[in-house]
């Protein structure tokens, strides 16, 4: 009995230990202070919420929309909250033009660039794409396939290509948002995972090659689960059971300081909330179970 008991406790204080080794990430607040950043998508969300985070400790930075007078807003508060610089450029990055001018402003303004943080999302179809979830074969939309795509994962392939020599200069990072989509599908989001799954391959490939020619640029892919964005909440809110799924969302704010954490301390891959590590590896399972999960208990 004794022995049980010890052992469990040996378990115990072990798991522990092994929590506090992986939960520490080494970050350094100041390493921020005076840093370079562009930010997409910046008006509402995570976006908006990482511009504060950034102000917050002391960054310059260069966040992008296509509303205007939302960017001016989140300028303003940005430099109320400690921001050393803040800049917006308004324009729509499934535009080529746009995103060349993003980052040719970037390098007149700063010129350099630390950071670039891509988290733009969308459609030129509005909202159509978070409300009407059928699956594929019942709407083969080939146009909106194809807007889908331009706009949330080659412009991310794009920007990063504009900024890479810049980035190079500073030893900089890459910060690309993402989800578990990008690891497991998700039924009724064949575009949305399309593209995810593109961003992931194609930014892997990139940190693997840029590591072969040691460049000393990070690529962090931010993996998120449901997070508690006005824009999530209204999509769920007309969901059956979207309020089940909304109880696990993640604080907006506290997601934004966990890339910003992983993107400053070079992490490969940040899950935030928890559970999306587990998702994100759904597809290492069994066969049945893999299945029943993505077809059952993910389904919306």
């Amino acid at each position: 009995m004794l022995r049980l008991v010890w052992g469990s406790l040996c378990v115990l204080l072990c798991a522990v230990g092994l929590g506090v080794y992986w939960s520490y990430d080494g970050f350094d607040p100041e390493s921020i202070r005076g840093a370079t950043v562009v930010i997409t998508g910046c008006s509402s969300g995570i976006g908006e919420e990482m511009a504060y985070q950034y102000a917050r400790l002391g960054a310059k930075i260069l966040i992008t929309a296509r509303r205007e007078n939302r960017l001016k807003e989140v300028v303003a508060k940005a430099k109320s909250l400690g921001a050393q610089e803040a800049h917006y450029v308004a324009g729509d990055m499934g535009k080529a033009e746009d995103c060349e001018r993003t980052i040719q402003t970037a390098k007149e303004m700063f010129g350099r660039l630390d950071y670039l943080v891509i988290n733009h999302a969308g459609s030129s179809f509005g909202s159509e794409w978070t409300e009407d979830l059928r699956f594929w074969e019942e709407n083969p939309d080939m146009d909106f396939f194809v807007d889908f795509v331009n706009i949330n994962m080659i412009s991310y392939v794009r920007l990063a290509s504009l900024a890479l020599p810049l980035l190079k200069e500073s030893s900089g990072h890459i910060v690309v948002m993402s989800s578990y989509a990008g690891k497991v599908p998700t039924l009724a989001y064949s575009s949305y995972n399309a593209v995810q799954f593109g961003v992931d391959g194609f930014f892997s490939c990139l940190r693997a090659e840029l590591q072969k020619a040691d460049r000393n640029v990070s690529v962090t892919l931010a993996l998120l689960g449901m997070v508690a964005t006005e824009a999530a909440k209204s999509m769920l809110k007309k969901i059956p059971g979207g309020e089940d799924y909304l109880a696990m969302a993640a604080p907006v704010d506290e997601t934004a300081l966990a890339v910003i954490r992983g993107g400053a301390t070079r992490a490969r891959e940040i899950y935030y909330p928890s559970y999306s590590w587990f998702i994100s590896n759904i597809r290492r399972l069994p066969t049945f179970l893999e299945d029943y999960l993505i077809q059952d208990v993910l389904a919306m």
